[in-house]
């Protein structure tokens, strides 16, 4: 039985009861010892959900004076419920983590940008670090990108060069 503050106990009762009129009995239920067990099991479950375990021994004359836990089972689903509810828990936790660093980095990102548009030599120091970066790491290829700025530049010289003449081959 579940008591009102949620504490699972185990109760043996006892029922005693006696047949007031015997042939009510035996005409208007079908088994009325069953019937009788039936309904004090039910009052008793209904009495002891509406009743803190403190409530209940006192009405039984019973004072607790001190407790001691010896061994605590808890069953499997359980163990597996509270198992999943944990790893929910770190895994909302991560998510958090994960989010607030990704605020933390477009946050460094926005401000390296201003940084580097107020400063077109920034952009190629950046540039050639990360260039220094890859040729670190000794991969096998390395793309060498070139600044559009640098093509934009030889295109607007070819243009000046060439002319009304159009490129020479």
């Amino acid at each position: 039985v579940l008591t009102k503050d949620s504490v699972t106990v185990s109760v043996d009762a006892v029922v005693y009861y006696r047949v007031s009129n015997a042939t009510i009995s035996i005409a208007n239920v079908e088994n009325a010892h069953h019937s009788t067990r039936l309904l004090a099991q039910t009052t008793l479950r209904n009495t002891m959900g509406t009743r803190h375990l403190h409530e209940i021994l006192k009405a039984w004359g019973i004072k607790v004076e001190r407790v001691e836990i010896k061994d605590v089972r808890l069953p499997v689903q359980l163990q597996r419920a509270m198992a999943a509810e944990a790893e929910a828990a770190r895994e909302a936790r991560a998510k958090v983590i994960a989010a607030e660093g990704e605020q933390k980095a477009s946050r460094a990102l926005r401000e390296a940008s201003e940084v580097i548009g107020d400063s077109p030599a920034a952009l190629q120091l950046r540039y050639l670090q990360t260039l220094n970066t890859i040729s670190a790491e000794k991969n096998s290829t390395i793309v060498f990108p070139l600044p559009i700025d640098l093509i934009t530049y030889f295109m607007k010289k070819n243009e000046f060069l060439g002319g009304a003449e159009g490129p020479s081959m």
